[in-house]
């Protein structure tokens, strides 16, 4: 394959990799707020809780899902380009990751349909936690594919759980100035 082809394959793969995960984020915020509408009165709940399965079924079904399936294709269009890719272990670890993802992906799924039938089994505490998963993923994955080989091992790791400590703490934080 030629060199510009596999630059357009990547391209693509990284512009629907940035729509999913855009997606993905905003789909959490919107549960947390769906979740919160709980709280309200009956009727300002039952206008709030229609507007919002509205709002989460556009966004699953026309923005997040699409996105996720391209950058999907797009990246395994690149791995059937480039098979070499396929021998190196941080690839490998990148793809542990995209796994991760996909789960993660499914399990908002589930989320959205719970909620559209009334069923609300995450409080919004946790949700806000869930939300950092998708961040916790994109950080590895973008330093998996920028620094490849390179990267020394205990740095990224220790970088890794940082990441993920500060995004706890913002957290807490936001907690506290909320009351």
């Amino acid at each position: 394959m030629e060199f510009e082809s596999y630059q357009t394959l990547k391209s693509l793969h990284i512009i629907f990799m940035v729509s999913w995960f855009a997606g993905l984020f905003y789909i959490v915020r919107l549960f947390i707020y769906h979740t919160e509408a709980q709280q309200k009165e009956e009727q300002e709940r039952n206008i709030l809780s229609r507007q919002f399965i509205e709002m989460e079924k556009k966004l699953w079904w026309i923005i997040t899902t699409p996105a996720m399936i391209l950058t999907v294709l797009f990246g395994t269009w690149m791995l059937i380009a480039n098979p070499l890719l396929l021998k190196m272990p941080w690839m490998h670890i990148k793809l542990s990751f995209v796994v991760l993802l996909l789960i993660y992906h499914f399990v908002c799924q589930k989320i959205m349909l719970d909620m559209k039938k009334g069923t609300f089994n995450w409080k919004s505490n946790a949700l806000r936690i869930w939300n950092e998963v998708a961040t916790l993923a994109l950080v590895a994955i973008v330093f998996l594919v920028e620094m490849q080989g390179t990267m020394n091992w205990i740095k990224g790791t220790v970088g890794f759980f940082a990441v993920a400590i500060g995004l706890m703490i913002g957290i807490k934080i936001y907690k506290k100035i909320k009351k």
